[in-house]
């Protein structure tokens, strides 16, 4: 019920051209609006329709993690939404936080592919 409603606010403001229906335009409202329900703005970047996935990695873009270790930028990113409680959302969404952190913060992580200096 909440994310119908969700939704149905959401397009209300793209048909009264409030909002325009774009990934960037989608993602900024959701992450600069205040009031609105996490719960919601989970559910809706959860969602594997294309468009709900552009928003994804648009609204992750709007987090800047750089200098920040991996738990700040975790607490700062979950902060912005809840999780769904479906694991393939969660999984669309952890990997979208985990490339942005990677981004912001090259040679945090060492490979994890093995050396071969020695083989022939």
């Amino acid at each position: 019920m909440c994310m119908l409603m969700f939704l149905q606010g959401v397009h209300y403001l793209v048909e009264n051209e409030l909002l325009e229906w774009r990934a960037g335009s989608v993602a900024e409202f959701l992450y600069k609006e205040e009031g609105l329900n996490k719960t919601a703005i989970g559910n809706f970047l959860g969602d594997r329709e294309e468009m709900h996935l552009q928003t994804l990695k648009e609204f992750v873009g709007l987090h800047e993690f750089s200098d920040l270790n991996l738990v700040q930028a975790l607490r700062q990113f979950l902060w912005s939404f809840r999780l769904p409680g479906e694991a393939q959302k969660i999984d669309r969404m952890m990997e979208a936080f985990a490339t942005r952190y990677c981004d912001c913060n090259p040679g945090v992580f060492q490979s994890t592919g093995t050396n071969n200096k020695g083989a022939a």
